[in-house]
């Protein structure tokens, strides 16, 4: 990284690392602790999530609680599973390719790939070590985000954040690289050692005038994504779609749903998407992104939507959903941890094919 990068990502907040930009945010945090007495305060605020959302809860524990219809047809493989019977899951399954898979317990996209072919399938079987999820590719053009938190004794929650959500990809010119394309990628061009490995084939190939290359087939933020707001689109009907949903078991009263969606007419006609993910207490505020705003507001925003956080955990512990122990928590964030770690290793080592 040259002196330039080092100075962009030093005055724009966007671009500095997650635990830095909490920093002024940490004494809210304690004084939440405190009025709880719990260290995890925030359990009971998705309380069929694991450790309610904020970090280690299951894709499949998650889609269990959807209604039927709205996320990807899905089956999960244990990683010691025999290849002949993967190939008949397959077959019964009724899944064609290409497919998704990711992980089962995913973090940041890591060991997220869309597969072709039943060789790279078991290429990436025989790699991965733990439980994963093969998925339909869900091809409705649109990918958003939208937040959502609801007091569990209202009727109507709300729509805090609505933004869509776009995969890094770069234009050619029919002169430059892709590595030069890469490195004039606003998203990626802090990325560009990671870009390489998983493009190492065409990275001094030039990419022909008007040509879009994916960089890469997930929208995180901190994997070049962008954020586009959509907050103009918020509105009752959105509140509806997002009700419906949320009161299917009841049970999902905070937190960030990712969803691909054909339009943002139909989404709200209640049609023509998928769910992809519900992010529970560990959701990012991801609409702070991409919107101009200053540190200050930034942390206005992530500060109420932690009120909300505090305040239907709260109320939920009142109706007898206990608080996580303190050493409950412990050993399950090292856990986590230890988790993160190995993704990355996993993430790190896999030769694409």
């Amino acid at each position: 990284m040259n002196w330039k990068q080092r100075l962009y990502r030093l005055t724009h907040w966007e671009e500095w690392h997650y635990h830095v930009k909490y920093i002024p945010l940490l004494p809210v945090w304690l004084w939440y602790i405190l009025r709880a007495r719990s260290v995890w305060f925030f359990t009971p605020a998705n309380p069929t999530l694991t450790f309610g959302g904020m970090d280690g809860e299951t894709k499949e524990e998650m889609y269990t609680q959807l209604p039927p219809g709205t996320y990807p047809h899905s089956v999960f493989i244990d990683p010691d599973m025999p290849e002949d019977t993967l190939k008949k899951l397959w077959t019964a399954s009724g899944l064609e390719f290409p497919v998704a898979v990711k992980p089962d317990v995913g973090m940041g996209g890591m060991m997220f790939r869309k597969l072709n072919s039943m060789e790279s399938l078991l290429r990436y079987h025989a790699y991965i070590d733990r439980r994963y999820v093969i998925q339909e590719m869900i091809h409705y053009p649109m990918e958003v985000a939208v937040f959502y938190y609801r007091m569990p004794n209202q009727d109507k929650g709300t729509v805090s954040g609505f933004i869509s959500k776009e995969k890094p990809v770069v234009i050619g010119d029919g002169q430059s690289t892709l590595k030069q394309l890469v490195q004039q990628h606003k998203g990626v061009r802090f990325m560009e050692a990671e870009m390489y490995a998983k493009h190492r084939d065409k990275w001094t190939t030039i990419i022909p005038n008007g040509e879009a290359y994916t960089l890469l087939e997930v929208s995180n933020r901190t994997q070049g994504g962008k954020m586009i707001s959509l907050a103009h689109e918020m509105d009752d009907r959105l509140v509806a779609v997002m009700d419906s949903i949320s009161k299917y078991r009841n049970t999902f009263l905070y937190g960030r749903y990712d969803i691909k969606c054909n339009s943002i007419e139909a989404f709200k006609s209640g049609k023509e998407f998928s769910i992809l993910e519900f992010n529970g207490c560990g959701s990012g505020v991801q609409h702070v992104y991409g919107n101009k705003y200053s540190l200050f507001q930034a942390c206005r925003m992530i500060v109420h939507h932690w009120n909300m956080m505090f305040k239907i955990a709260r109320y939920n512990h009142s109706k007898g959903i206990p608080y996580w122990s303190f050493m409950k928590g412990l050993k399950f964030l090292q856990h986590s941890k230890r988790e993160l770690k190995h993704l990355k290793m996993l993430e790190a080592g896999f030769q694409e094919a």
